[in-house]
């Protein structure tokens, strides 16, 4: 009778042992395959819906109808020429202050829901796709959102040329999958207004130094 309850024991130690190996090498193979696949899927999946959100925020500013003039005073001399450009610092300030406040609440509320991903998508198959458990992803907004204005100057026809505003818009925002998180910058330009300027652009353009913005806005 004790010989049999050893002989039982020994083989329940040898199963627990076995379920254990397979366990183990089941998470080896998850980690090293598995893992940089669905942290790229959820990269991928994350950027969608930060930039989303961003021209949201954006889209909400733009539709208060800003106008090129409001942003960029052209000068001319008495022969109507284009003798110089200057930004509207205060403007440009204001909307980006406006603009990176918007984003902010606009990633707060991404926060606070989660993402699903079907597992099948980690096996780049379009029959996979939509099979398996879901993954839950987790977008958590990180560092600050920074709004800055860019400008290019780009040909369009004879002795005209076409200025266009952006506004550049980055932030930070951390991906949290099981077993595996990782951090992405996410960088959107998104043009607010142009203009064509008959004749030769001046050469005393004055743009807008990054220190005279008031416009980073924490995220944390």
């Amino acid at each position: 009778m004790l010989k049999y309850r050893n002989k039982k024991r020994k083989k329940r130690f040898f199963i627990i042992v076995i379920l254990c190996t397979i366990v183990i090498y089941g998470f080896i193979i998850v980690d090293r395959n598995l893992k940089p696949t669905i942290l790229a899927i959820s990269e991928v999946k994350a950027r969608m819906i930060a930039t989303q959100a961003i021209n949201d925020a954006v889209k909400v500013k733009i539709n208060e109808d800003i106008k090129y003039k409001d942003l960029i005073f052209v000068k001319y001399d008495n022969e109507g020429k284009v003798t110089m450009m200057q930004a509207n610092t205060v403007m440009m300030n204001s909307i980006a202050s406006e603009v990176a406040l918007g984003v902010q609440e606009n990633m707060r509320q991404i926060a606070t829901s989660s993402i699903k991903v079907p597992l099948g998508n980690a096996f780049n198959s379009q029959l996979l796709a939509q099979v398996g458990p879901k993954i839950s992803i987790k977008i958590v907004p990180k560092g600050t959102v920074t709004v800055d204005f860019t400008t290019e100057f780009e040909e369009s026809g004879i002795n005209q040329t076409r200025h266009k505003v952006y506004l550049t818009i980055i932030t930070d925002v951390r991906i949290i999958v099981p077993l595996a998180s990782d951090t992405i910058r996410i960088a959107t330009n998104v043009p607010v207004a142009e203009t064509v300027i008959v004749g030769d652009v001046p050469e005393s353009y004055i743009n807008v130094p990054e220190e005279d913005f008031l416009n980073v806005v924490p995220t944390d």
